[in-house]
């Protein structure tokens, strides 16, 4: 790589099922931009060090995905969106600053507006799961106004450390609680990484939830999870982990790179070609 080129990468433990490579390098390409983009998989108690590190390895900046988002907020400094979320996503040198925001906000929103058109019409909504990820889709939520949101978390102190962060609004649900809540809720969105390959399965049957309902899954290895093929077989309306994947990576790349992509359904089909393949 020339030495006027920039990179970026991923930061993630596991990191090796990211199709994110493929989809800032095609950027890349199609923008004539000489740089690259690539997975670091970086454990728990190497993560700090790294960081630290970025400029001295060659990087402009970096994704942070599971299990490293809340701690990369403690070791940036965040812009408002990242603090509110209490969770970072995207890393980017600014000068000698590390600073953090968190665009899985958008990703997530972004995602369901595309794919699910009148979501946000529902009056309750379920999430699974109070990890990063869960913290960006709470913040979503909440912004665009609903009123109800039940969280679940296999570990309850998380899930009612959420709802005190974020609000009246949120509402903790023990695990063993959630059927009685699916027959009210008109979004149901997993952000944890039950059914993802290689992980175990979310076992979570899908028949009493409303017509109406949306499903959303943040796991997109597989693409079409489990969850979503339950609710496809149902004929609900569902957006899945990649299409949240490519809205949350424009902005990324823009503070990276210089300039802001556009997605295209030649991207999405090339990273779908990729998933089959695997």
């Amino acid at each position: 790589m020339a030495s006027s080129a920039r990179a970026a990468c991923l930061i993630g433990w596991p990191a090796a099922h990211s199709r994110s490579p493929i989809i800032h390098n095609y950027w890349l390409k199609q923008l004539g931009i000489a740089g690259g983009y690539s997975i670091e998989a970086v454990p728990p108690e190497g993560f700090a060090e790294f960081v630290m590190q970025l400029s001295a390895r060659g990087y402009a900046g970096a994704n942070v995905t599971i299990p490293h988002k809340e701690r990369a907020l403690k070791l940036s400094t965040p812009d408002d969106r990242a603090k509110a979320v209490g969770a970072a996503n995207t890393l980017w040198l600014d000068g000698e600053t590390l600073r953090a925001t968190n665009t899985d906000v958008e990703g997530f929103i972004g995602n369901l507006d595309a794919s699910a058109p009148g979501w946000d019409g529902v009056e309750e909504s379920l999430v699974l799961g109070a990890g990063g990820s869960s913290r960006a889709v709470l913040f979503g939520l909440l912004d665009r106004g609903i009123n109800r949101i039940h969280l679940a978390n296999r570990t309850m102190e998380r899930a009612q450390g959420l709802a005190t962060q974020f609000g009246a609004k949120v509402q903790p649900l023990a695990w063993n609680e959630i059927a009685s809540v699916l027959p009210r809720a008109g979004l149901l969105v997993n952000t944890t990484s039950l059914g993802m390959k290689g992980q175990p399965q979310l076992d979570l049957s899908l028949d009493t939830l409303p017509a109406s309902a949306t499903v959303a899954d943040l796991v997109y290895v597989p693409l079409v999870t489990p969850l979503l093929a339950a609710a496809q077989t149902r004929g609900l309306k569902t957006a899945d982990g990649l299409g949240m994947l490519l809205h949350q990576a424009v902005r990324g790349f823009e503070l990276w790179f210089g300039k802001r992509p556009q997605m295209t359904a030649e991207l999405r089909a090339l990273v779908e070609a990729d998933l089959m393949r695997s």
